[in-house]
């Protein structure tokens, strides 16, 4: 994470005493919500130069792969989470009325519901313009899993290997379920489809020309830096250095798993979430999956027997809430035995409005906070939300309409809960 001038560097902070949250939103046109390319003008326009980084106290924006993606991200990650969320949402209606004077807004969700990848991405052409286009060359970056994909991203510090080893664990058993929390993209090309989180599904192979940089979106077991870099990180630069002999691309962040180990700034972030319908929203999306992270960190099952968990039963478990969200029926007993849940079967809306409730008791979050959270357990994700919006109407008209609904939504801090 870019950091302003002068900013004091941080040594590697212990876990949970920090969070780092970054949100990308795309940049859409105000009136028919056609992707815009228009990022390196919004932050020129706020810097007074060409830049690719913008400071704003306790917040900042970056640009990414593609020109009509703009990120949003605290600069300091010991803020704490109730203060982020509203400082969040009030960035996202200052950026709103920027964007104003471009004929443009901010849209929310995994994915642009009828975006041409082919015919509309724009590439990144300034700074880092020689690394974008390696990505390009090496793969089919005009596709949704590189073109048309927003998440919310969560650090989370560590320090030292048996903090890692410990972090790293808990990450790797809620990983699977987030898709069934944070699902919000149904839509891609105009139709509804194959996945409630089609994100998600697009993103897994993005990279196949090189399997190994997203293995099974799932993290293997690791329990330390040395044994990291040996399972995950040199299998991926080895299998790389054929298409990319300069070694441009030959750092920990090329890792496209679900969660991946950033030594760099000592922290796991996890990449699994879709972004929602508004920034409190995120924020309370967080403070679940932290508050998860955090119960099985401390209070969970012994480390040995946390990474005992094969890591293709996690990937199993992750396809079913990539493809049915809530929906998905959870089995695998050592799973929820691990996860401490004393029943059978259930699905994955059950699983997660136990271990939410856990987190609504242990812990003191804010009002709106729980209020999201509440909401996301009895309407379900944002991904199914749509779908009861749309009603099986998916002409383009409708879409608009409710993708016009969802920035409403973006911009007022309002959750998205279609009438009955």
């Amino acid at each position: 994470m870019s950091r302003p001038p002068n900013f004091p560097t941080l040594t590697a902070l212990p876990a949970f005493s920090a969070q780092g949250i970054e949100l990308e939103l795309m940049i859409v046109d105000r009136e028919t919500l056609a992707p815009l390319p228009i990022a390196d003008r919004v932050l020129h326009t706020e810097a007074g130069g060409r830049v690719n980084d913008v400071f704003r106290g306790m917040l900042g924006w970056s640009n990414e792969l593609v020109l009509h993606v703009i990120e949003i991200k605290n600069i300091d990650p010991r803020i704490p989470l109730e203060q982020l969320a509203p400082a969040f949402q009030r960035e996202v209606r200052y950026l709103n009325r920027m964007l104003a004077h471009f004929h443009a807004r901010l849209m929310p969700g995994g994915m642009h519901p009828w975006m041409d990848p082919k015919t509309e991405m724009q590439i990144w052409p300034h700074d880092n313009a020689g690394l974008y286009a390696t990505y390009a060359s090496i793969f089919q970056c005009r596709s949704h899993g590189w073109a048309n994909l927003q998440s919310m991203q969560i650090n989370l510090p560590f320090s030292g290997d048996e903090e890692f080893a410990r972090l790293h664990a808990a990450v790797r058993l809620v990983l699977p379920l987030l898709p069934a929390l944070a699902a919000s993209s149904p839509v891609a090309d105009g139709r509804l489809a194959s996945a409630l989180d089609y994100r998600m599904q697009a993103y897994a192979h993005n990279a196949d020309e090189i399997p190994s940089i997203a293995g099974q979106i799932i993290p293997e077991n690791a329990s330390s830096r040395a044994e990291y870099e040996e399972r995950i990180l040199k299998p991926i630069y080895r299998d790389l250095a054929p298409h990319d002999p300069s070694g441009m691309l030959q750092h920990e962040w090329l890792n496209s798993r679900g969660a991946i180990a950033r030594f760099d700034r000592s922290a796991i972030e996890i990449r699994v979430l879709d972004t929602q319908e508004n920034a409190l929203a995120d924020i309370a999306i967080a403070a679940a999956v932290i508050g998860m992270v955090r119960r099985l960190y401390r209070r969970g099952p012994p480390l040995a027997a946390q990474q005992a968990m094969p890591t293709g039963s996690l990937a199993a478990i992750l396809r079913c809430c990539v493809q049915d969200a809530e929906q998905a029926l959870i089995e695998d007993q050592q799973y929820l035995s691990l996860l401490g849940h004393a029943g059978g079967a259930c699905s994955a809306r059950e699983l997660l409005a136990w271990l939410i409730g856990e987190v609504i008791q242990a812990e003191s979050l804010p009002a709106t906070t729980t209020r999201s959270l509440k909401a996301i357990s009895e309407h379900g994700p944002l991904a199914r939300r749509i779908l009861q919006a749309l009603d099986g109407d998916t002409s383009h008209s409708r879409l608009v309409a409710v993708y016009r609904e969802l920035c409403d939504c973006l911009d007022s801090g309002r959750l998205f809960l279609p009438a009955a």
